[in-house]
């Protein structure tokens, strides 16, 4: 049991799925796996465990943004010592090639600051993503038919974004989405040996200013969900 996660040991797999909304979590681990077992609610960031065609997975809710990913992600390394994390979230497109429902897989996540900026200092580290599990990830969207697409992200500080000329040099230079965890989770990964991957939705685009409409995000982010179970175990 740590400070965020009332687990106890033994009930986090070692392969642990990480949607920011726990109410994702809840639908995804209902919806999905086999034998669920409610392992945290401290919070009310739910986390769950069960079995996906015999092997053991862990769904827990992050949380909004780095900050909040940070502290799951730490203990789930640090305490119940998860090797393979796959965050499974929303984005927002910003290249024209990109469109709604659309799967990225995130190489690279480029961002202003992260909690880990006391660490590099003036580095501005590139974080990357496992390149095992981006293979196995595209190749299970390629075999579902769903269109997906390889490549640097941005990881925002804020939902709320004031500037458009950061946008606007995003989208120049070829990032595919914003998101607001990814690069956090990379650094984690990258800093304690262990495998990580973002698999996203796109859910809005910000040129286009396309939206999914809420009742249909459900099938489109249950692609997201099973790409990321067949990338962790092909």
């Amino acid at each position: 049991m740590t400070i965020h996660i009332g687990a106890n040991p033994g009930d986090i797999a070692e392969t642990v799925l990480l949607p920011g909304d726990p109410y994702r979590a809840k639908w995804a681990a209902e919806t999905f796996l086999e034998d669920v077992k409610l392992v945290n609610e401290v919070r009310g960031m739910l986390g769950f465990t069960g079995t996906w065609n015999g092997h053991r997975v862990t769904i827990q809710g992050s949380g909004m943004g780095m900050p909040s990913l940070s502290i799951y992600v730490n203990e789930l390394i640090k305490d119940y010592d998860a090797k393979t994390l796959i965050r499974i979230g929303s984005c927002g497109g910003m290249q024209p090639q990109v469109g709604i429902r659309d799967v990225i897989l995130a190489s690279t996540s480029s961002t202003i600051s992260t909690p880990s900026i006391g660490i590099f200092k003036e580095l501005n580290f590139a974080p990357s993503a496992d390149f095992g599990l981006l293979h196995k990830a595209f190749h299970a969207a390629e075999k579902k038919g769903i269109t997906t697409h390889v490549g640097g992200i941005y990881s925002a500080d804020v939902f709320y974004d004031e500037r458009p000329d950061l946008n606007e040099q995003m989208t120049r230079h070829g990032i595919l989405a914003v998101e607001m965890e990814a690069a956090e989770l990379y650094n984690l990964a990258l800093r304690y040996n262990r495998r990580a991957l973002a698999v996203l939705t796109v859910s809005d685009h910000l040129q286009t200013g396309e939206a999914l409409p809420s009742e249909d995000r459900e099938k489109s982010f249950g692609d997201m969900v099973e790409i990321a179970l067949e990338a962790a175990f092909s």
